[in-house]
């Protein structure tokens, strides 16, 4: 999941991209509130984690702006403040659920994950395709009986490809993803990857369950793709 922490406290800020990372996210982290503005507006997140006393632009207003130009994307409010006034205005302003400090990163971490799925309708917690069993709560990856062993990276990749069966992921597409930040056009970071991810997903006997788009990029083989 790709996060943007607009969050002025380092302390917090540091803690939350620490123990989102460990999980697998993609965190983006700045500490102004016009900054986190122009982010917010110029790119796609899955996430906003918004503090609500910010430099320049304060977190409500940022969050009014979003919600005016129709930016649905799910937003996390952080306050020290606990006044029911704020946390009132804070939902009647579109925010997708509020959490007050001090917290535990576990709560973030399950407070993201709901508001993710209610956004995107998906009350699944787990994903399967073609006898593969992936369990975005635990990030358990199964094949059968046989429990399979992906670092946060490869998690993530399979995650990406497994939401979207069938469609087509650029490899700029792909690092935009699951890396976060832009690579030299010409690494071969995605294509190595993948290669890994076949090896520990796929049955030697039978086609890679993920295809390679000759001059494009990869897809997630729906079962019908392989007959």
């Amino acid at each position: 999941m790709k996060t943007l922490v607009v969050e002025d406290d380092r302390k917090i800020a540091s803690f939350i991209q620490r123990g989102l990372k460990e999980q697998g996210f993609v965190v983006e982290v700045c500490a102004d509130g016009n900054e986190g503005y122009t982010r917010a507006m110029s790119q796609i997140y899955d996430v906003i984690i918004l503090d609500i006393m910010l430099p320049g632009r304060d977190g409500l207003s940022i969050l009014r702006a979003l919600r005016e130009k129709k930016r649905v994307v799910p937003v996390i409010l952080l306050t020290a403040r606990s006044g029911l006034n704020e946390r009132v205005e804070g939902l009647n302003l579109g925010a997708d659920d509020y959490l007050p400090k001090p917290f535990y990163v576990e709560e973030l971490i399950a407070r993201i994950q709901a508001v993710v799925r209610r956004a995107s309708g998906e009350q699944l917690t787990q994903l399967t395709a073609d006898g593969l069993v992936v369990n975005l709560i635990t990030r358990d990856v199964l094949r059968g009986d046989e429990r399979i062993d992906l670092t946060a990276r490869e998690f993530n990749l399979l995650e990406l490809l497994m939401r979207s069966q069938g469609r087509v992921f650029t490899r700029t597409q792909i690092l935009e993803h699951v890396w976060g930040y832009d690579f030299d056009p010409q690494t071969n970071v995605v294509d190595v990857y993948i290669r890994r991810l076949r090896a520990k997903i796929d049955v030697s006997s039978e086609p890679s369950r993920i295809e390679t788009v000759r001059s494009v990029g990869y897809r997630f083989r729906r079962p019908e793709q392989g007959e």
